[in-house]
């Protein structure tokens, strides 16, 4: 980069994100030195749109625990600092100019927060327990990875983090059928996790994943964390966040039970 004292790897790994990829790496064209795509064996054009932005592709299993291929992108890094995103997400303008700010400072961190927006069904949610959506994505190279153990784990920075002020943008879920994939993906890893814990459905734990967990998961974020606020689209991100525990539970028993 020009201008500047030390350099930046972009990582992101993939499957079937032909229709995200490329306003997420036309973001990050000004700011990246490498990119990094590892890809899980998509289908559609990924890779090829990758390619076009002279991403370094790498073609793995598209494995059940996403965070194992987040981390190969993490280790075939090469420059000083990473910023690893999701195909989904954009780096806003103001950002881009933060983080080429950030790395290039004499501050003593070894990563830093990024206050994330989060776009559901129609409108970014301001509420709900969703926003700033705090999430760690620059890090200096070496200092950073993923314990591989958690859906909604962060990467483990050693070392001190700082925060940024301006926004990584989210677009999960611009339609309900992919927050449904999503949603489903990540309850069949939760209850694969309690399962390989050695859980067993029994009628305490059931009283707890299908009315304790929802029910108080749900009047927390929508009207303590004020979901209300963001209008039906506030109400369906707290009502389906809500049901993960009693679907987590359903497939923890048929994990057990019905094989």
């Amino acid at each position: 980069m020009v201008g500047t004292k030390v350099s930046l790897s972009v990582v992101l790994t993939t499957f079937n994100e032909a229709d995200y990829l490329a306003d997420c790496l036309d973001s990050v064209k000004q700011l990246a030195d490498e990119i990094i795509v590892v890809d899980g064996s998509s289908t559609d054009k990924t890779r090829e749109i990758a390619r076009r932005f002279g991403a370094k592709v790498v073609k793995v299993k598209n494995l059940p625990m996403f965070h194992t291929n987040k981390q190969k992108a993490v280790d075939l890094a090469t420059k000083d600092w990473i910023l690893q995103l999701d195909a989904d997400e954009q780096v806003s303008l103001e950002l881009v100019s933060e983080v080429k700010t950030a790395i290039n400072s004499d501050a003593k961190f070894a990563g830093y927060y990024l206050p994330r927006k989060n776009w559901f069904l129609s409108r970014f949610l301001t509420k709900g327990g969703q926003y700033p959506d705090y999430v760690i994505r620059l890090f200096k190279n070496g200092v950073g990875h993923f314990p591989q153990k958690s859906v909604h784990e962060q990467i483990v920075i050693d070392g001190p983090i700082g925060n940024l002020k301006n926004h990584l943008i989210h677009y999960a879920d611009r339609e309900f059928s992919r927050y449904l994939t999503r949603f489903n993906r990540y309850t069949d890893l939760e209850s694969e996790n309690l399962f390989r814990a050695g859980e067993k459905p029994h009628l305490g734990q059931a009283i707890s994943y299908l009315i304790f967990k929802p029910v108080g998961w749900f009047l927390l974020t929508y009207f303590r964390h004020k979901g209300f606020v963001d209008g039906l689209p506030g109400f369906i991100f707290a009502l389906m966040s809500s049901l993960r525990f009693p679907v987590t539970w359903f497939k923890l028993w048929e994990k057990t039970y019905a094989r």
